[in-house]
């Protein structure tokens, strides 16, 4: 049988101020809810971006002690909806995690996933990134299950990740349908990258994909692609955010999975090879 859910991604660019980032969210949040969302996901670094490793870890904070995810918990609560919060730094016993959360309409934190994939690059325009300087990365793949009489299961990714093919394959291996992908993508990368590698892995894996991204010029300096997307099992572009401050909505046929992976079977076709090398 299947089961419509109404998913939204939120678009917009982090400060250096939780409490301004914070401040800009709610109204999308509130628009969104009228819109008819009960799902509604935001980009990585969801209420701010700094300008380097030791300025990140200064505003570090345990989850008990994070405003942002506090805030969060009430948005879900007071509306009954679903949030996944991209990320947040936070603060563990000896180190910082880079991580996702999932908040049930009850208030409950349900999920974290730590980011496993951390962006170490040089890029040809001579940026670099070096996320290892920041965080330390996850080791557990995660899949939420929701709506417990449909038993929607959610794998959840952040964004470098998503050039890991492996992860989304075993994702949707072990029964996700919809597969996260919070980002803060590169604004040099993103032209050429981020829309093929959203659509490949929705086509590889037969998962909706829901990537919630950051977008514009950052008060850090650093500037991110935008283009927010959701994207269907058969890997077209359901909704495509732009570069806007905005959000974008579809309510998405979880029966649509089903169809796609009967038509190309090839989560069931892999097959094991010998070498020579």
């Amino acid at each position: 049988m299947s089961f419509n859910l109404s998913l939204t991604c939120l678009q917009y660019t982090s400060t250096e101020q939780e409490s301004v980032t914070l401040k800009a969210i709610k109204p999308l949040i509130i628009e969104a809810v009228n819109h008819g969302s009960n799902f509604i996901a935001l980009p990585e670094c969801a209420t701010s971006l700094q300008s380097n490793p030791e300025q990140t870890k200064k505003i570090t904070t345990t989850e008990a002690e994070n405003i942002s995810l506090q805030t969060f918990i009430e948005i879900a609560k007071n509306n009954k909806i679903y949030v996944l919060i991209g990320s947040l730094p936070i603060k563990l016993e000896h180190k910082i995690a880079n991580r996702s959360f999932l908040i049930g309409p009850g208030g409950d934190i349900l999920y974290r996933y730590d980011k496993i994939h951390l962006f170490d690059v040089k890029l040809p325009n001579g940026e670099i990134f070096k996320e290892s300087e920041t965080y330390s990365p996850g080791y557990q793949a995660i899949i939420a299950t929701i709506e417990q009489k449909n038993k929607i299961k959610i794998g959840m990714t952040i964004c470098y990740d998503l050039r890991f093919p492996h992860l989304y394959q075993d994702l949707a291996q072990n029964g996700a349908e919809i597969i996260t992908v919070p980002s803060a993508f590169s604004n040099t990368t993103g032209p050429i990258h981020w829309h093929t590698l959203l659509q490949a892995r929705a086509i590889e894996t037969g998962c909706f994909i829901v990537a919630p991204a950051q977008t514009g010029h950052h008060q850090c300096g650093r500037n991110s692609f935008g283009h927010s997307l959701i994207i269907s099992p058969w890997g077209e572009i359901l909704a495509d955010a732009g570069k806007d401050v905005c959000f974008i909505n579809t309510i998405i046929d979880l029966g649509e999975v089903k169809k796609a992976r009967l038509a190309i079977p090839s989560l069931k076709s892999h097959k094991r090879y010998l070498t020579n090398f």
